[in-house]
């Protein structure tokens, strides 16, 4: 079956069907009579957005306590520091936001992306073992483990959720924070019994300080991921229907899940690896444009990734200035505006009933 009769059947189970995992799968009426308008690419709205996070990107380029335009090394701590740091935003920005579209897509559930079903606490437990074992071991080793704990959480964590009858949305991000504080509990204690506690909060603060020429090359490898879910968005939005569906329409709803999969957790551990925790970015930004736009996966992607990089370096923009010249983590400003997102989405779904 090829991607067109795919997103085809999707859109068509999408506005007649409900899934039990949550709202993402529903689609009104009025959302199909704006599909057309929503599947062109190339719009007034979307322009502007791509334009305004250009002109964030700039900005991150020049604004700084070191002046890299008057200083006499200015020119070389513009390409050791900023032209690094500038590009892990773009990258970390996008492929965490995409990643939460996925997962929300797959377990049709608006509540749930790496941060809240434990995936980030899977990879920094992986990175940890690679510390205690390995100390002196090379950033692309710790990235590999990181990949393959944070897989091997995510797996955990649909298992589960196929396993177990959820009545409430609400109640999977709640299951999957409480295996992430469990997971998070243990990497604490191990750190605390090798002498690692202070590096491992260092390491996962998500700020991106230490994003230097040197350390932040393996950021790169998400490009792959990003090329990856554009490819296979229509799938993702089948398999979102259901295994039932998705199977009657010609789709192997495993091996797509097992992509979803793989793919996520790619994104998260090498993320994690470089930045550090970036907490629910894939919440924000996927159902602030899903409440725009709607539903569409296909058509919202290139729009999750605009948004994505604009929350991102906007929220580094904003740590960089406040109380310069020190930094204020891009963890702590993504939690602040988090929480407030994840609890109107709360209070939205209680209306809704």
């Amino acid at each position: 079956m090829t991607s067109a009769a795919l997103a085809g059947s999707a859109s068509t189970g999408a506005t007649t069907g409900e899934t039990t995992g949550g709202p993402t799968g529903a689609t009104t009426g009025g959302n199909v009579s704006r599909r057309s308008s929503r599947s062109r690419l190339v719009t007034v709205p979307f322009v502007a957005a791509v334009v305004g996070t250009a002109a964030l990107v700039v900005a991150s380029l020049f604004v700084g306590v070191f002046d890299v335009l008057g200083a006499d090394d200015g020119w070389r701590m513009f390409l050791v520091t900023r032209v690094p740091r500038t590009v892990t935003l773009v990258l970390a920005g996008a492929v965490m936001a995409m990643s939460g579209l996925v997962m929300q897509q797959l377990t049709q559930n608006r509540f749930v992306e790496p941060t809240t079903t434990g995936t980030t606490e899977w990879a920094g437990l992986g990175m940890l073992a690679v510390m205690v074992v390995a100390p002196g071991a090379p950033l692309l080793l710790k990235m590999v483990a990181a990949v393959l704990a944070a897989f091997v959480g995510t797996l955990v964590f649909f298992a589960f959720l196929q396993r177990v009858a959820l009545r409430s949305s609400v109640v999977v991000p709640i299951v999957g924070l409480m295996l992430g504080a469990v997971v998070g509990a243990v990497s604490t204690y191990v750190a605390l019994s090798t002498n690692l506690l202070q590096s491992m909060g260092a390491w996962f603060l998500g700020s991106f300080t230490s994003v230097i020429q040197g350390q932040y090359e393996p950021i790169w490898a998400v490009v792959v991921v990003v090329v990856a879910v554009a490819v296979a968005a229509d799938r993702f939005t089948v398999a979102g229907l259901g295994r039932d569906v998705s199977t009657g329409l010609g789709l192997d709803h495993r091996r797509v899940v097992l992509l979803g999969t793989v793919l996520i957790a790619a994104a998260t551990g090498i993320v994690t690896v470089v930045v550090g925790n970036l907490p629910y970015l894939g919440l924000v930004v996927p159902n602030v444009v899903s409440m725009a736009r709607g539903d569409d996966l296909r058509s919202n992607l290139p729009w999750v990734a605009v948004v994505g990089v604009a929350l991102v370096t906007a929220a580094d923009l904003l740590g960089r200035v406040v109380v310069m010249p020190f930094e204020i983590p891009v963890a702590t400003i993504l939690s602040v505006v988090g929480g407030v997102v994840f609890l109107a989405l709360l209070l939205r779904q209680r209306r809704r009933g």
